[in-house]
Parts: structure tokens; C-alpha cells; sequence
């Protein structure tokens, strides 16, 4: 490995870390001089790095991931109170977060909570419940037709699978993380496993996670974060752009699937659908994919996979 990818690594490593302490910390204020010795940069040098490697400045996505932490708590626990939320995404007082808000996402908390819920995707497009296209908050209307045809509705969420709440184990994950499109996630697993297999942390057994850190119903999809994962045991010294964390244990839906590479968004419209009727609701636990098999070895070439979503009683 040359010195250029030697360094591109190293200053991946470092906002990386910066990124998980702002999730770690998302009800605390955050300034720049705590990001940028986090980083072991000075705040100047460290401005212009995570400028330049983010495509925003870090004032602008602490700002981003707190108000779209805020977006998901307000459109997944309707009885969760506004100041409450403000609280639990860090901000000082109500009325600094209401301006902030309404100023991100074009309309105020109480209209927010008056618009449909994107429950589906198709081809890209976000559906409600009752199969209406609808935009991100704050986006242009999309010019579609306004509804899907029955059977082109149960093409959407129909996949026949078992669903069930189980109490799922703590995950100690190594991780590289993609920031972009889901189906261009197999670069950051062929960086993960380049790294971790001369160090014996592969094996037969190793099973592989994909961690996500936003709701693409409330973020654009270039913004998405996801690790690519792997479960390790016990503590791994890290370097360059593998970074470790853990998923907390708790209670989650799980459906299990065996499923095409093409498959996934009407598996995780199964999910959505078979939530919104399960009596629970999303909790702030991220999200994730846990894989039982590589692909590659399959007859078919399909994944077995558990599609996992954190949650709580209504």
C-alpha cells in the first residue's frame, strides 16, 4: 500500500470517528474544537478535511443529523411531545429547534406530524399505507400517478416470510463505511474483508452485518450511512478505515428471507407493512441486515438474510 492510500485511510479513520461520536452524543452540543480533537486535528485544518471529505462543513451535518434524528422521532412516536424531542436531539430550547426545523425541512414540527409516512418503495419512489406517492419532507411534490394498481401494490410488500419479536444479542462489529447508494455497499465489504482475513478474524463461521445510521424516507440517499460489517469477539485493534462499534441488545423485529440481490426493497416493504400493524414502533437503535450465507455460494445466488428493526410497544 502506497503512502496516498495509506493517507486517505488515516483521514477516513479519523471523521469516521468524529461521525460516531456525534451519534453517540446526539443530545449534547457539539462544537467544532470537540470534533476536531476527536480527529487530532487543529479545528482550522480539521474544518477544511471534513469539508472536503463529507461534501459539508462538520456545523452543517451535526446540524443535518440532529434534525433529521429529530424528523424520525417526531414520525415514529406520535406521542413523544416536541420539547422532548428538541431535548433528546440536543438543542438548547424549543424555539431555537421549531426556526431550525421549519428551516430545514420547509414546514414546522406540527405539520410534520400531519403528513403521510413513507411505508414502501418502488423503483426509487416512496409510498404511504395507502399506496399514495409522497416526497421527502421539504422536497418537490413528485408528478406521478396517484396510486399503484392492486397487483402492482402487492408486488410492492407481499413476501411470504415469518416475522416474529426476539430479544437479539449484543453485536461487537469491525466495520468500513459506505456513505451512498445500497447496492454500491460491496465496495466498502471487499475493503472490510481485504483488511480482516490475513488477521485470522474470517472464517467459515463469520457472519456479516450491513448497519444503517439513517431513514432514506428523511435523507437523501448520497447522505445514507451504512457499515459494512462483521461480528468479531472480544477487542480488535482497528486502523486506516475499519473502525468497530457495537449494536445494542433489545428487542427487534426480525424477518427472516431468502431473497434475490434484486429482492431486498420488497423485503424491507414486508417489514414496513407488517410493522405498522404489529401494536410496536421503531426504537432509536439503529437498523441491520445480519447475513447467514455468502451469496456466491448460493444455488441461486440469493441471500438468507434477517432483516432486523429495533423496537418498543406503542
Amino acid at each position: 500500500m502506497n503512502l496516498k492510500e495509506l493517507s486517505q485511510q488515516e483521514y477516513t479513520a479519523r471523521i469516521n470517528r468524529v461521525m460516531d461520536y456525534i451519534n453517540q452524543h446526539i443530545d449534547q452540543q457539539i462544537d467544532l474544537s470537540t470534533m476536531a480533537d476527536i480527529a487530532s486535528f487543529s479545528p482550522y485544518h480539521f474544518h477544511r478535511i471534513f469539508t472536503y471529505v463529507v461534501g459539508e462543513t462538520p456545523n452543517n451535518f451535526v446540524s443535518r443529523i440532529k434534525l433529521e434524528k429529530a424528523a424520525q422521532l417526531l414520525q415514529d412516536n406520535p406521542k413523544i411531545s416536541v420539547s422532548e424531542v428538541a431535548f433528546q436531539c440536543g438543542f438548547v430550547n424549543i424555539s431555537s429547534f421549531s426556526r431550525a426545523f421549519k428551516g430545514y425541512f420547509g414546514v414546522n414540527t406540527k405539520e410534520f406530524r400531519t403528513q403521510e409516512k413513507a411505508i414502501y418503495i418502488k423503483d426509487g419512489i416512496r409510498y404511504s399505507k395507502n399506496c399514495k406517492p409522497i416526497s421527502k419532507i421539504g422536497k418537490n411534490p413528485q408528478q406521478l400517478n396517484d396510486h399503484l394498481c392492486s397487483v402492482e401494490f402487492n408486488k410492492l410488500i407481499i413476501m411470504d416470510t415469518k416475522i416474529e419479536i426476539k430479544q437479539m444479542p449484543e453485536l461487537n462489529l469491525i466495520y468500513c463505511r459506505h456513505m451512498g447508494a445500497f447496492n454500491a455497499i460491496g465496495q466498502a465489504y471487499e475493503k472490510l474483508f481485504r483488511w480482516a482475513a490475513p488477521r485470522g478474524l474470517v472464517t467459515a463461521e463469520t457472519k456479516t452485518v450491513t448497519v444503517y445510521h439513517d431513514d432514506p424516507s428523511i435523507t437523501s440517499i448520497d447522505k445514507v450511512r451504512q457499515d459494512a460489517s462483521i461480528i468479531v469477539s472480544g477487542d480488535v485493534k482497528v486502523e486506516g478505515e475499519i473502525g468497530k462499534s457495537t449494536v445494542r441488545s433489545g428487542k427487534y423485529a426480525v424477518g427472516h428471507f431468502e431473497i434475490k440481490e434484486t429482492e431486498f426493497e420488497e423485503a424491507w416493504n414486508t417489514m414496513c407493512a407488517w410493522l405498522t400493524e404489529s401494536g410496536y414502533q421503531p426504537d432509536d437503535r439503529p437498523c441491520y441486515e445480519l447475513y447467514h450465507d455468502d451469496y456466491k455460494d448460493h444455488p441461486e445466488h440469493k441471500f438468507i438474510v434477517d432483516i432486523c428493526i429495533s423496537v418498543k410497544p406503542l
